[in-house]
């Protein structure tokens, strides 16, 4: 019997007849849904928010990488809906797990999307399956939380007619050389027939497929490369900061550095960790390994470096208007850019809402610019993103620059501008040693 679900489905995958279901259709759920359907597949993607599911089946797009075109082709062509329902599963031959994975205000993992997106599959989960979660989480979890609630349902063996397995999501928005088709996707699954099943499914659709031995191993490839990222961007940005207190221009070191041509990788210093991943996913590994009696000091100490970069700069901001004779409290600041990193509409986790709520409690007069991002919600504030830069810039006692977006006008900045704190090297060499100037 094993041997017919498992041949049954790798024959629908090859003749892209399965049909396929997405859990989540947010920054990861909604580019993966097209690219199945693109490849041919029937997916459904199941959403709680009715919005999304009402826009998706309008043919919209609400992601800024996913193009409005290409939805609506989808959707028209009958290879693209979206419910908010569960029991579309009931149809479903492959499902895939995209739900958020945040950490709640304590710093510990919030697993409750997790654990509902399970709940919410197994009652409709049928011999004939596969599932992937695709959400970051610590090594451990797929075993631990997804497997449970499949086993419990009478009848299903997983291995035998039902298959699961963990494949983490490497999306990276605003590129467009690596996207989700040509990403290698790492694929682990709870046996090796779990392993060939959903990688004979995600390699009808995506360009390379990377097995490896465990759920575990895929789980914790994610939160190497992540927490890779992490402990470098919190070694160049201390660096900064003692940089600063030698007073070495600290982009100039980095340039230096970046000669090499072996043995060095480039990062840069900023005004803290934004996104979904990097500020987060690391501290899953620490968290789980607390419970293992382990510290993991190394992940611990950037986090404590890069969570502090908003008031490093706060701090710069202080300072540059002390030396044109100005107090913070009741200064106008005009930040630019609100979303966590250039060219994206992605306000997650963002160091401009730390930044801005910092300046904001020292008395600061607050605002903001951003194309990509129209409005700021925050724990304590709410504002809209200004409609008249260059004249917010030229009333602004200081701009302070967080988001480096491709579509400003740096040097037009420089000219209207009476102080600039940049904080990610946007006006290159114009900002150096220039008098209205500030770097990190």
């Amino acid at each position: 019997m094993t041997e017919n679900y498992q041949q049954q489905l790798i024959e629908k995958f090859k003749n892209r007849s399965a049909k396929v279901a997405i859990l989540g259709m947010g920054y990861v759920g909604l580019p993966l849904a097209v690219v199945f359907a693109e490849a041919g597949f029937e997916v459904t993607g199941i959403d709680p928010v009715e919005s999304k599911v009402e826009a998706l089946n309008r043919g919209e797009s609400y992601i800024l990488d996913v193009p409005q075109e290409q939805v609506q082709r989808l959707v028209e062509q009958g290879r693209l809906k979206a419910t908010t329902d569960y029991a579309a599963l009931q149809e479903a031959d492959a499902v895939s797990i995209c739900v958020p994975t945040p950490l709640r205000k304590t710093g510990d993992p919030d697993l409750s999307y997790i654990v509902s997106a399970a709940e919410g599959l197994a009652p409709f989960a049928h011999p004939g399956m596969v599932i992937v979660l695709e959400s970051s989480t610590y090594p451990g979890t797929t075993r631990e939380l997804v497997l449970p609630a499949l086993c419990a349902q009478p009848g299903l063996e997983i291995g035998d007619n039902i298959f699961l397995a963990f494949s983490p999501e490497r999306v990276d928005p605003g590129r467009k050389d690596w996207t989700t088709y040509n990403t290698p996707k790492v694929l682990g699954g709870i046996t090796p027939r779990c392993t060939e099943v959903a990688a004979a499914w995600y390699g009808a659709a995506l360009q390379t497929v990377v097995p490896v031995s465990s759920t575990e191993v895929a789980e914790m490839a994610k939160l190497l490369e992540n927490t890779f990222r992490m402990i470098n961007i919190g070694l160049v940005n201390e660096l900064a900061i003692m940089c600063n207190r030698l007073k070495v221009d600290v982009w100039e070191v980095i340039e230096a550095a970046a000669t090499k041509p072996f043995g060095f990788m480039k990062f840069t210093p900023g005004p803290g960790l934004g996104g979904h991943c990097i500020p987060i996913d690391p501290l899953y590994l620490s968290w789980k390994l607390k419970s293992l009696n382990y510290t993991a000091r190394f992940i611990e100490l950037a986090s404590e470096i890069n969570t502090n970069m908003p008031r490093f700069v706060v701090g710069k901001v202080q300072d540059a208007l002390n030396d044109h004779r100005k107090p913070l409290r009741d200064s106008k600041i005009l930040v630019i850019g609100a979303a966590y990193k250039p060219d994206v509409d992605d306000l997650r986790e963002s160091p401009a809402l730390d930044v801005i709520h910092l300046l904001r409690e020292k008395g600061a007069l607050v605002s903001y610019h951003d194309p990509y991002i129209p409005t700021i919600e925050h724990n304590d504030y709410h504002l809209e993103s200004v409609t008249d830069l260059m004249a917010a810039v030229r009333e602004a006692d200081c701009v302070v620059i967080i988001t480096n977006h491709s579509v400003y006008d740096y040097p037009a900045l420089l000219e209207q501008a009476r102080l600039i704190v940049d904080t990610r090297n946007a006006l290159g060499k114009l900002g150096r040693n220039h008098p209205k100037v500030v770097r990190l």
